[in-house]
Order: structure tokens, then sequence, then C-alpha cells
């Protein structure tokens, strides 16, 4: 098998509607486990989680997941939560070692250095905002956790988080599943759910541009 055709396959088991057309009964399970992956461990950096939500509850609309929606956005808040708990203790025994080191195959020292500015510009509230940007959702715990943030805030800020994306992401799916149109058109649907994600961190942006000048002056005075 050539490395070509083996990327290939791996793209495909990362495809959402693959990973739940194929999984048949075991479906939310895969998706629980990606979920967690992708929010605690460092290696799930590259995990479909924004795409895969909206797919899970356009799959429980359809009828393809038989658990209730209230029952499977509560395991994937769950297993979200927990995923941030657990990315925040690898960050506070392994982090200050692993984000010395150089790039690797797998790792690349330019996703922390962007999530470390990330977690810089927006304090505790990245906690939150970074659920919704992906490649920053998986390292921000880590470097909550090197740098020892408070725990029983980063506790609350991520339970936050993980309510607002993943029942958020997962309700959307199930409600815009419906459409016919919807359906007809998931990699274009998929694509403007990343970027209507993507709006609290411009909104944030824009204000901290606004506020700074503002800093800068009373620092002069």
């Amino acid at each position: 098998m050539t490395s070509l055709a083996i990327i290939a396959g791996l793209t495909q088991w990362l495809s959402p509607e693959y990973i739940i057309t194929q999984l048949g009964p075991w479906a939310l399970a895969a998706v629980t486990a990606i979920i967690f992956a992708e929010c605690g461990l460092l290696i799930g950096f590259f995990l479909p989680g924004d795409s895969l939500l909206f797919m899970t509850g356009l799959s429980v609309g359809t009828a393809i997941i038989a658990t209730p929606l209230w029952l499977t956005c509560l395991i994937l808040a769950i297993a979200a939560f927990v995923g941030n708990l657990v990315g925040y203790w690898i960050g506070a025994a392994v982090g200050p070692k692993l984000f010395n080191k150089t790039d690797s195959k797998f790792f690349r020292k330019e996703y922390v250095d962007r999530t470390h500015e990330f977690f810089e510009r927006y304090g505790a509230p990245a906690i939150i905002l970074g659920r919704f940007v992906p490649i920053v959702r998986t390292f921000i715990t880590a470097i909550a956790g090197v740098g020892r943030m408070d725990f029983r805030k980063y506790a609350t800020y991520s339970l936050i988080g993980a309510v607002l994306w993943a029942c958020g992401v997962t309700i959307l799916g199930y409600f815009l599943g419906k459409n016919d149109w919807v359906r007809g058109h998931i990699d274009l649907v998929l694509i403007l759910v990343v970027l209507v994600s993507l709006i609290p961190i411009a909104i944030e942006y824009l204000r901290h541009r606004k506020d700074a000048p503002l800093t800068a002056s009373s620092d002069e005075g």
C-alpha cells in the first residue's frame, strides 16, 4: 500500500459522515471518544470537532443515531468537559518539557505559540472562546495547566465552554439537518459552522483593538 493510499484511507476515516454511517450503533461512542481526545489529548488536534458535532446532531434528527437529543448533548458535553480537565493535568505534569521540544512529524511548535498568544490576549474567557477554534481548543487546555491557572476558575470556564460548544453545535445540526437544502450541501454548511463559530473571537479581537489606544494613552499620562 502506497503512502498516498494510506493518507486517503485516514482522510476517509476522519470524515464525520463516514464515521457515523459506518459505525452504526457504535457511532455515538466513537464521536464521544473523538470529542474527548480533541479536547484533552494533545495528539487530537487533527480530529474533526465542529463538523462531527454538527453531523451528530443531524444524524439524531434523521434517526441514524437513535439516542435522544438531550442525552446525546449531555454525553458530548461531559466528554468535552472531562477532556479539558485531562488536558489541564497533562499540561501541569509534562507540558513544559513537551512544549520546549522542536518540531516533529505530528507536533508543531507554531500550534503552541498561536494558542499561547490567544490565551494571553483573552485571559480566562479564552477557555470558552477557544472551544470554537480548531487546534486552539486542543492546546489551550494544556497551556492553562502549564500556567497553573486557578483550577476552580478553569473548571468553571471549561464547563460553560463545553455546554455552549458541544450542545450548541449538536443542536444546530439537529434542527438544520431537517432541511433538504442543508442535507444536500453538508460540506458548505460545515464551512459556515466554522465561520460562525469564529464570530465571538472576531468580536473580542475588535473590542481589544478598540481598548488598546485608550490603555496606551493612560500609560503615557
